[in-house]
């Protein structure tokens, strides 16, 4: 793939990131040692299964991972389940049905061009001097936790350098990650204490700083596992080396950041990958390996005979790199429209399939389904990597982003809606949602027809027509989600009436707006407009201060999510009554919760707060000096 220059903002997936949390998608460590004991009986066809007599056989119809709507069998599914399914009988789900992006650019060159200008587009991709927006050069630096992070450009690579106590660490960049908001690196150790035989000198994984591209300054990366306080957060000069803050890119990010034919997704993320398949797939994956990559079946086949002997299992496939494996770098084309060979040499006559095909593909249907531009086709296209478990609010929805489609199947409304309602495909919406709220307000109108009219919007939403408060996205999919840059809207579409937001004391839709307002001005109103009432108990216990506004309560709330939030809707809406709250957010535990309220902080008072010396990734003792300065410039003095 030719390499070109980002465009000025693609995206910085750093919360794609956090799906090392859990490695479920191993198709091979979900095999238990227990479903792998030698059987007597072999298969009654030879198969990927059958061995030497020497070798243990694995059982017939091995389950290898069952998920919600995606089965995966070693060697197929039982023959009474086969005759509930029906098979492709041709492909483009393998990695020979992939033509490349390259290859639609000779037919589609408008199409290929918006995308080359996508966020997708720059999900990953080699590093080089036209992909590598960080600044690389001998002045640039950041001093963290003790340490000294440097950065060097030199014979067409890039290097970073951590120095703390006298010992070094040395990375070379190998792979990119985002370039919208921030641009994440990937790459392997050249320098360090650790013998040459570690794994760090031989495998990619992200390393510790990234380039926040709109403020040009070198930060300590987040969401590499679940974001903690600072005293338990990573430390990059000592490194964890497994676990859930260890980010081997091709086993724990690459999958979703980068284009694979979707017979290697199933095998290697059955889970994600059919959590929201429009219906029960089962999927062979001995007689995938075995037709399709030949090598990595006999590795396999080893790997699970070595289990059946009792030795540890170690996955062949769980850290297939994107150089070797992938279709093509980045979200191309055909993550979405998947294999398009057929497509391509039938000069465009065939359409692309939305739906896999496969002979070792087993559909429990009574016939084919259809693999045009369905809706549960194209949201499923988008599912397959935005969905998976975050921490949630009491609602149930996301604290944080990256999961969108499972957020949204919490709700009703897209049974009915498509992702592509809001979001060109191919076309990238840039750093800030530009649509204007009349064009949102329409998406959902075209369904709930009934408050089309002003009058009757009136009526529902109790504010003026045109106002922030008439606006269906404000009340249905509020601001509480935690985005790459900003707080941005969640998916789960929902009634701003829920109780259990309520009861919890976690952001209603009305104080996120409302800020001054106190929770009894909040409940008076649910019940005068809509008739709703709380349990008073579980109100007074989660409000000891029922008279402050809710906003200053979520703000001293033990949740960081919460706490994230709240700042974010004060300084949205320039709260300046709050200022007090609002400064000491910039000495919050967690770092993340600090970059955004300064992030807010800045904005809201046109003020840089690197003058005075204060940075967010400051220890507690380096912040108190600046954070005193910033006090004595913003607050009048006592008494005033």
């Amino acid at each position: 793939m030719s390499e070109q220059p980002p465009p000025p903002r693609s995206p910085a997936p750093r919360r794609f990131l956090a799906v090392l949390v859990a490695l479920v998608g191993v198709v091979f460590a979900l095999v238990a040692s227990q479903l792998l004991r030698p059987t007597e009986e072999p298969p009654k066809e030879p198969g990927p299964g059958a061995a030497r007599e020497s070798e243990p056989r694995l059982p017939p119809h091995l389950k290898l991972a069952t998920g919600r709507h995606l089965t995966v069998w070693w060697d197929g599914p039982p023959d009474l389940l086969r005759l509930r399914t029906v098979a492709g009988t041709t492909s483009n789900i393998r990695h020979t049905d992939y033509t490349g992006p390259d290859t639609c650019a000779r037919c589609h060159p408008g199409t290929h061009a918006d995308w080359s200008a996508h966020p997708h587009r720059w999900m990953n991709v080699p590093a080089g001097a036209g992909t590598v927006r960080g600044d690389f050069s001998p002045q640039a630096a950041i001093s963290y936790r003790g340490g000294t992070g440097t950065f060097e450009a030199r014979d067409g690579k890039h290097f970073m350098r951590l120095v703390r106590d006298g010992a070094t660490r040395v990375y070379e960049v190998t792979q990119t990650i985002g370039s919208r908001f921030y641009q994440y690196y990937v790459g392997k150790q050249t320098e360090g204490p650790e013998p040459r035989t570690h794994h760090f000198y031989h495998k990619d994984h992200v390393l510790p700083f990234g380039y926040w591209l709109a403020k040009k300054e070198w930060v300590p990366v987040v969401h590499i596992g679940p974001e903690k306080a600072d005293d338990d957060r990573p430390d990059p000069y000592h490194p964890p080396d497994r676990g859930q803050h260890y980010a081997e890119y091709a086993a724990s990010c690459n999958y979703c950041h980068t284009t694979f034919a979707l017979g290697d997704l199933m095998a290697r993320r059955p889970h994600q990958v059919g959590e929201h398949a429009p219906v029960p797939l089962h999927w062979s994956v001995g007689g995938y390996l075995e037709q399709s990559r030949p090598a990595d079946f006999k590795a396999a086949l080893g790997a699970m005979r070595d289990s059946a002997k009792g030795a540890p299992v170690q996955s062949p496939i769980s850290s297939w790199d994107s150089a070797h494996y992938a279709a093509s770098f980045g979200v191309s084309c055909e993550a979405c429209h998947l294999g398009c060979k057929e497509h391509v040499a039938s000069d465009g006559k065939t359409p692309p399939r939305f739906f896999p095909e496969d002979p070792l593909l087993l559909v429990e249907a009574r016939s084919a389904p259809d693999p045009g531009r369905t809706h549960d086709n194209l949201n499923w296209s988008c599912a397959r990597c935005h969905t998976g478990g975050r921490p949630a609010f009491a609602g149930g929805m996301s604290t944080w982003n990256s999961v969108e489609y499972s957020d949204a199947a919490k709700g009703s409304c897209y049974s009915q809606l498509r992702c592509i309602d809001c979001h060109p495909p191919h076309k990238a919406l840039g750093a800030v949602w530009t649509p204007p709220p009349e064009k949102d307000d329409a998406v959902c109108l075209k369904c709930h027809t009934k408050f089309g009219a002003p009058a009757a919007r009136r009526e529902h939403t109790h504010h003026a027509p045109g106002s922030s408060g008439d606006r269906c996205l404000n009340c249905h999919m509020p601001r509480i989600n935690e985005g790459l840059n900003d707080v941005v809207r969640t998916h789960m579409i929902y009634s701003p009436t829920r109780p259990d937001m309520i009861h919890a004391n976690h952001p209603n839709a009305c104080n996120l707006c409302h800020t001054d307002k106190p929770i009894d001005w909040t409940l008076k109103g649910l019940k005068d407009w809509y008739g709703k009432t709380y349990d008073e108990s579980a109100i007074a216990q989660k409000y000891p201060k029922r008279t402050e506004p809710a906003a200053l309560g979520w703000l001293a709330s033990g949740e960081e999510s919460v706490r994230l939030v709240a700042a974010d809707a004060l300084v949205r809406a320039k709260d300046r009554a709050a200022l007090p709250q609002l400064l000491s957010a910039l000495d919050d535990p967690f770092l993340l919760n600090r970059q955004f309220a300064a992030k807010g902080l800045e904005e809201m008072l046109g003020a840089r707060f690197t003058d005075t010396g204060y940075r967010f990734y400051m220890t507690s003792a380096e912040r108190r000096k600046p954070l005193s300065d910033l006090r004595e410039k913003y607050l009048p003095p006592k008494g005033k």
